[in-house]
């Protein structure tokens, strides 16, 4: 097959999900004899016109200067140059800024879209953001010939909205080994003995209530958080809020993948915030890295770690969590997380799902 691959920043990843599924599954299909091009933005730090085989398609990406109507730039360039590929298959990651292009998709190649988390129920959004998205959200499923669904509540939603059907396909994770060859990421600190939470800076992963659950909690661990806190304005202000709290220490953003699964690894607890969406990566991550979680108690969430996990939802029950829960004393949970990824989860499974999916919807 002539894959194509639209709607992220780009391989290798530094940014966030899609580019990290876009990397492993385009590398799969690779290995696997198939013809795979993946679009980078042209500002993405890679410039060569292939890596370990993928042949990658620089696309002008005015973000940087316009702002966000340069994302819908973008994805229109990355459309307008798909149209003369003559790809058997366009996989479409996410819809945000792409659907309302949808009418100049190349009509040759089969067109699947990953239908991603229910974006315009981001609160970080205006009412009227929220409205475009639902109405993009819209236009995605009805100029897509194909869907996928990375969580069975989204598969859900879909069908009942719109009566599609759509594939479910979650992401990956891989278990993490680790190695003691690696120096540990964070020198100051010592295994076991700090709590972490990694995410964007964005309200609704209750990254506030997490951090105001630590501060009543009295705990005498530092508290570690991992992600970009001078992109939004969000960020700026939970790094003010909680800057002069000695024991919170922010790290910034690292997209390190093995650095990042060696610091899940050494956490005492790992806190995963989100709360709207599908299956989420750095979840899957926390897992495979035999991190024990709490987590905000949804629908999105429960589905993956049903009882293996630490519920919250309130700064109170976080703080309880912390005085009463550590890693050492929860290792079947532990386990179970691990026997999960395994079996449900390994990029293995999930890079075989996709290829298989799409060679019954050429074949159909």
């Amino acid at each position: 097959m002539k894959i194509g691959i639209i709607g992220t920043r780009g391989i290798p990843n530094y940014h966030g999900g899609f580019e990290q599924f876009a990397e492993f599954f385009a590398l799969h299909s690779k290995k696997k004899g198939h013809d795979v091009y993946v679009y980078n933005s042209h500002v993405h730090p890679y410039k060569k016109k292939e890596y370990k085989g993928v042949k990658i398609i620089h696309s002008y990406d005015p973000e940087s200067k316009i702002g966000t109507i340069g994302q819908f730039i973008y994805d229109l360039n990355c459309i307008r140059d798909s149209r003369k590929r003559d790809f058997d298959i366009i996989l479409q990651l996410g819809y945000t800024s792409s659907s309302v292009w949808g009418w100049i998709l190349p009509a040759r190649p089969i067109i699947i879209t990953n239908m991603d988390g229910l974006e315009w129920k981001r609160s970080k959004y205006s009412k009227n953001v929220q409205k475009f998205l639902l109405y993009a959200e819209k236009l995605a499923v009805k100029t897509s010939d194909y869907l996928i669904s990375d969580s069975l509540e989204i598969q859900s939603y879909i069908k009942e909205k719109y009566k599609r059907d759509s594939e479910y396909i979650a992401y990956g994770a891989n278990v993490f080994v680790p190695n003691i060859d690696i120096e540990f990421a964070f020198q100051e600190l010592s295994p076991n003995e700090y709590f972490l939470l990694i995410a964007r800076m964005e309200p609704e992963n209750n990254i506030e209530m997490i951090l105001d659950g630590y501060v009543s909690s009295n705990s005498n661990y530092p508290f570690c958080v991992v992600g970009n806190t001078e992109s939004t304005s969000f960020g700026s202000y939970i790094k003010n809020k909680f800057d002069k709290y000695e024991g919170i220490r922010f790290f910034g953003a690292i997209y390190d993948l093995e650095v990042l699964n060696n610091i899940r690894y050494n956490s005492r607890l790992y806190f995963h915030g989100h709360s709207v969406g599908g299956t989420n990566p750095s979840l899957l991550e926390a897992m495979a890295s035999s991190s024990l979680i709490a987590s905000h108690r949804n629908d999105f969430n429960y589905a993956i770690l049903e009882d293996d996990a630490f519920y919250f939802k309130s700064a109170d029950e976080v703080a309880e969590i912390i005085q009463d829960h550590n890693k050492m004393e929860n290792l079947s949970i532990i386990k179970n997380n691990i026997k999960k990824i395994m079996t449900k989860f390994s990029w293995e499974f999930i890079n075989k799902s996709y290829l298989s999916f799409f060679k019954k919807c050429l074949d159909e």
